[in-house]
């Protein structure tokens, strides 16, 4: 027995990252305090927490960055470092009261749906308990993604994920194989590239990469900041209408990106002069496809003397020998992945157990479905934050997050309405209908029409990841849950209780008489 078995509470919220921690502070904003939030690891922040690579940064700007019910007038640069990042979300934890609440070193092994009480049992780490609502807010950059590479579990030097970086380890002198092109690779190259003694990157497609403008916020800005608010907001609201236009160009005329890859080109001719290098290095898609990069350090890295760029995959490991798809090789002392994570299979997914005894993943295995992109016929009162197409390709995830609180809150309030123990499921021809709206805006943007296979998108094919459209069209449609999208589940009522033989027969005269 532990000390939280056989606990229930109303809501149980799975995950301390940016969309776990906003649905904490949204339920308390709400009125409900009856809940807890269920964490894997010894402490908050999630994938700000587990990525903690050399040079780890976001490519939001930080005002952006952040929630609208939580502005930092203290952003020390325009574009944060995970450091910054994590410690705005410890500071959001003790401002907001939610400490209580934490159920730290608490991984959820299993969530089972009780048709006849109309809750959910939980089992982890630390215990069992019940709730009667849950919200997954485990996130899609949560399990990284290794690949199945021949031969590396006999690899002699060391091998790790970039989302979970060995800081005991050092690269210093070393020659190390990076493996992956994406975000955290453009990052982790110009970090540890003036110390490691060579550095092999194994590219299967460039990206388009365009300069990062960052630069440090004066003192005078933040003291601005922080005596007159409203010019943080206005801060706040120039960046998010800038990417508000911008997106239309993504959803609606992905030919006119021409102009964005020259830019691109640009920063890459002004520190790559190599030809052949720099024919490796130009993507062969339109800009937008795949997720655009920002990095003024990556180019210039590259054309070190000490990095070989391999425009190939890793094929197979053999001893300290890796060997690319191309047929080349390098012997090398360790292997950085940065080959993303699992996005369009869920790993939590097989650890949801719904009304028919089918686990998510299993309802999910033709691809990922859901309404709104918060809830999954057959999965009562179970609702994602981050769910299916609630992705962006250039925009801040805090905006669609906190779109997505407001539809937990009116899910909560539509219960309390309602009353009684009560749960609601989502029928299968609005998810059908949603999805089938949203797969059909989706067909004309560029990450359809782009020429090139993306994260976004899933085993067949389909972008299950990425919203088609700007953010406030997202949260005009999740503003109000739609009881018409619904099936009401009430318990059913207790058993009457049998009647003594005496009060029946006492009865029957009383009404003979």
């Amino acid at each position: 027995m532990t000390e939280h078995e056989h606990e229930h509470v109303r809501v149980a919220v799975i995950g301390s990252g940016f969309g776990g921690l906003g649905a904490a502070v949204r339920l308390r904003r709400e009125g409900v305090t009856d809940f807890v939030v269920l964490e894997r690891a010894g402490s908050v922040g999630g994938t700000w927490r587990d990525n903690s690579y050399p040079g780890c940064a976001c490519d939001v700007p930080s005002h952006l960055y952040s929630f609208s019910f939580a502005p930092h007038p203290d952003w020390p640069r325009t574009f944060s470092g995970q450091e910054h990042i994590r410690a705005y979300l410890e500071h959001v934890t003790d401002v907001f009261g939610l400490r209580p609440h934490l159920r730290l070193d608490s991984e959820v092994k299993m969530m089972t749906w009780d048709g006849e009480r109309l809750r959910w049992e939980i089992e982890t780490s630390s215990g069992t308990l019940t709730a009667d609502v849950v919200v997954s807010a485990t996130g899609p950059l949560s399990e990284p993604k290794v690949p199945d590479v021949p031969g590396l579990d006999t690899f002699p030097g060391k091998v790790f994920h970039s989302a979970r970086w060995d800081h005991d380890y050092d690269l210093r002198g070393k020659r190390v194989a990076m493996v992956g092109t994406g975000a955290s690779a453009i990052q982790i190259v110009p970090a540890i590239q003036p110390d490691v003694a060579r550095l092999t990157l194994f590219q299967r497609t460039p990206p388009w990469v365009l300069p990062r403008v960052d630069r440090a916020i004066t003192g005078p800005e933040r003291w601005l900041h922080r005596q007159l608010p409203f010019t943080a907001q206005a801060r706040r609201g120039l960046l998010w209408g800038i990417r508000e236009l911008q997106v239309q160009a993504f959803t609606k005329r992905p030919n006119e990106l021409g102009l964005v890859e020259q830019v691109a080109k640009r920063n890459m001719a002004r520190a790559v002069k190599d030809p052949v290098l720099r024919a490796k290095l130009t993507p062969t898609y339109r800009i937008g496809c795949k997720r655009i990069l920002l990095s003024s350090e990556y180019y210039p890295a590259l054309a070190r003397p000490n990095v070989d760029v391999v425009a190939s995959g890793l094929r197979e490991v053999r001893g300290s020998t890796v060997v690319a798809a191309d047929g080349s090789e390098a012997e090398v002392d360790a292997i950085v992945f940065g080959t993303g994570f699992h996005v369009t299979d869920l790993p939590i997914a097989e650890r949801v157990v719904g009304a028919d005894g089918r686990t998510l993943a299993e309802a999910w295995r033709s691809g990922m479905k859901s309404l709104r992109g918060a809830t999954a016929a057959g999965f009562p009162n179970w609702m994602t934050i981050i769910g299916p197409n609630t992705g962006l390709g250039n925009s801040s995830m805090i905006l669609m997050i906190e779109s997505q609180l407001n539809y937990l809150a009116d899910y909560m309030r539509q219960l309390d309405v309602l009353g009684g123990r009560t749960a609601f499921d989502a029928r299968p021809g609005a998810v059908d209908a949603w999805n089938h709206r949203v797969q059909e805006r989706m067909k004309r943007t560029v990450w359809s029409t782009g020429g090139c296979t993306s994260w976004y998108l899933d085993a067949n094919g389909v972008n299950t990841t990425i919203w088609p459209g700007t953010t406030s069209e997202f949260r005009a449609a999740t503003r109000r849950m739609d009881l018409a999208e619904y099936d009401v589940l009430r318990a059913p009522a207790p058993p009457a209780s049998p009647v003594p033989p005496e009060t029946a027969h006492k009865r029957k005269v009383e009404a003979e008489a």
